[in-house]
Formats: structure tokens, C-alpha cells, sequence
């Protein structure tokens, strides 16, 4: 934990400093520090400050959810966006992009985002049920996404202009740029509660680990804890969507590749993948901005590409052990 935390901290601090404006550490320091109404205080306040933020925040928040997703199903595959959160957010985000409420109003794409993923959990739980198991929940999920993604796609199809057609393509490719300190305080309070939330699944996801007979047999109610963790995942899913669009592939990627450094326990992969999941996505917004300075690299876009080639690891890894 302790590398983990310290490259998470470099790269926190490497993403304050970096940037297409040339300024000197000492001055960057000094005017995050002290602030006012110079330059330097509002590129270091109002555009770094809130993008490094964001950054740590929905990375720790995928990694974390991921970690847990993938405990719970006891599968290496499973990654947060399977319960169809974050199809649901997107949805939310486009109506709003639509419809015109997210020129009207300065909140109102992500407040839009959050309902949307409000709705789509709801429906996730309702077609699950009280009773329903681990596969129930991934069918369900996977129908609400499927629904969603269609939906989206409606929405898009009928744009009456190709501006409005470019900014949905655009949004659901995922960025922090432009993003200020009101969106770090929208999806902070909601995150908050999902991490704790989260946290509180070690013992259980341990126990899983034995099969649910065993577990139950252990005092693990498993109803309970899978309220928790789609609940848990859809405040730190849909918080992020809501404030950064669809990023996608680091809850999949991150504890995959940390398992084997943390041993088979998932209690310890949780905190270990939200530090990854952070890791990751400071490392990734610092490359769109260095990679191509000039032009708006999305962010997603590049988590993409470095998660499919994991992804398709994967599955001839599976395919290989004859599972």
C-alpha cells in the first residue's frame, strides 16, 4: 500500500503542475498556496486544482468498485458499468444535452446524469428482486444497459442539428477538462457514501471466496450485502459519469493487474484498486495532455485503448485454463 500511496501523491502533484501554460514550480506553489486573483492563482485554482481532484476521486471510485464488482461475482471480468450504471448516467447526460437543459442550467447535465442513474439502479434492484443471486444481478444489469445504450443511441439518431449530435458523441468519450471545484462538491458527498460503503464489504467478499453456502453459514447475509454494493457502486459510478462523462475499462483493468501483488484475499484488493484506479487515471489525463497539447484528446479514449489489449488478455487467459 505504501508504493501505491506514494506514486499516487507524485502523480497528484505531477498533474498540478503540468499543463499547456509554462509556469515554474515556485510560482505554481506559491499561487495554490496562497491564492488571489493573479494568472497563476486561477490556471493552479480553477483549472488544475479541480481537474487533479476529479482525477484522483473517480479513479480510486472505478478502481474500488471494480475490486468489489469483481469479488462479489468471482469473476476477473466483471467491472462496475456491468450493472448498467453507468449506460444509465450517459442516458441521463444526453437527455439533458437534448433537450437544451444543460446550456440553460450550469448543473444541469450532471444533476441530470446522477437521475439517470438513480432510475437505471432502481430498475436494476427491481428486476433482480429481493431474492435474486449474483447471476440475476448480472442479466439485469446487462438488460438495463442494453435498454439504456439503445436509448442513447434514439436520442442520438434524432439530434436536429450535427452540433448537438457532436457535443453527445463528444461527452460520452469522457474528459476532465473544463471541469471546476463545483463539480469536485457534486460528486464528492455521493462518492463519499459509495466508498464507505464499499469498504464495509472485505469480511463478506472474503467469505465469498469459500462460496455462498459457506458464507451464509459464517453469518454473511448476502441479500444485504448485494443492496450495499450496488448501492456503494452506483453513488461512485454515476457521481463520476455524472461530472466526466463514460470512462470505462480502469475498474476491469486495475485490480486485475493488482490481485496477484496483494494475494487472493479480495478485502485487500479494495483499498489497493482504489489507489490503482487513481494511479491510473492521474497517469492517463496527464498524457492527453502531453501527448497531443493542441488538440482535446479524450480521456476515455485512451483508458480504452489501454483496456482492450487487458481485456482481450483475459479472455484467452480464460479460454487457455478452460474456464
Amino acid at each position: 500500500m505504501i508504493p501505491l500511496t506514494v506514486a499516487t501523491a507524485i502523480l497528484f502533484a505531477a498533474s498540478l503542475l503540468i499543463g499547456p501554460a509554462e509556469l515554474s514550480l515556485g510560482d505554481s506553489l506559491t499561487a495554490l498556496w496562497q491564492g488571489g486573483d493573479g494568472p497563476i492563482a486561477m490556471v493552479m485554482r480553477q483549472i488544475r486544482l479541480p481537474r487533479a481532484i476529479l482525477a484522483l476521486m473517480i479513479g480510486a471510485s472505478l478502481g474500488l468498485s471494480g475490486a468489489a464488482m469483481q469479488g462479489y461475482l468471482r469473476n476477473p471480468l466483471a467491472e462496475p458499468g456491468l450493472i448498467g450504471v453507468s449506460g444509465s448516467a450517459a442516458l441521463g447526460a444526453v437527455l439533458a444535452i437534448q433537450t437544451g437543459l444543460a446550456a440553460a442550467y450550469t448543473l444541469g447535465l450532471p444533476l441530470a446524469a446522477l437521475a439517470g442513474a438513480l432510475g437505471g439502479v432502481v430498475l436494476v434492484m427491481a428486476l433482480a428482486g429481493p431474492r435474486g443471486g449474483a447471476l440475476t444481478l448480472i442479466l439485469a444489469g446487462i438488460a438495463i444497459s442494453a435498454l439504456a445504450g439503445a436509448l442513447t443511441s434514439l436520442v442520438l439518431n434524432l439530434s436536429p442539428n450535427p452540433f448537438a449530435a457532436n457535443e453527445i458523441v463528444f461527452w460520452m468519450m469522457g474528459s476532465l477538462s473544463d471541469r471546476s471545484m463545483v463539480h469536485v462538491w457534486l460528486a464528492l458527498p455521493l462518492m463519499a457514501i459509495g466508498w464507505v460503503l464499499l469498504g464495509t464489504l472485505g469480511r463478506g467478499l472474503d467469505a465469498l471466496t469459500l462460496g455462498e453456502d459457506a458464507a451464509g453459514a459464517m453469518g454473511i447475509r448476502l441479500s444485504r450485502m448485494r443492496l450495499v454494493l450496488v448501492i456503494g457502486t452506483a453513488c461512485v459510478v454515476g457521481a463520476g459519469t455524472a461530472v466526466a462523462g463514460a470512462i470505462g475499462f480502469v475498474g476491469l483493468v486495475v485490480p486485475h493487474v493488482l490481485r496477484p501483488l496483494v494475494g487472493a484475499r479480495p478485502s485487500r484488493l479494495l483499498w489497493a484498486s482504489a489507489l490503482g484506479g487513481a494511479i491510473m487515471l492521474l497517469t492517463a489525463d496527464i498524457a492527453v495532455r502531453l501527448i497531443l497539447p493542441t488538440q482535446d484528446l479524450k480521456l476515455g479514449v485512451l483508458t480504452a485503448i489501454v483496456g482492450a489489449p487487458v481485456f482481450l488478455h483475459l479472455i484467452f487467459k480464460t479460454r487457455k485454463d478452460g474456464i
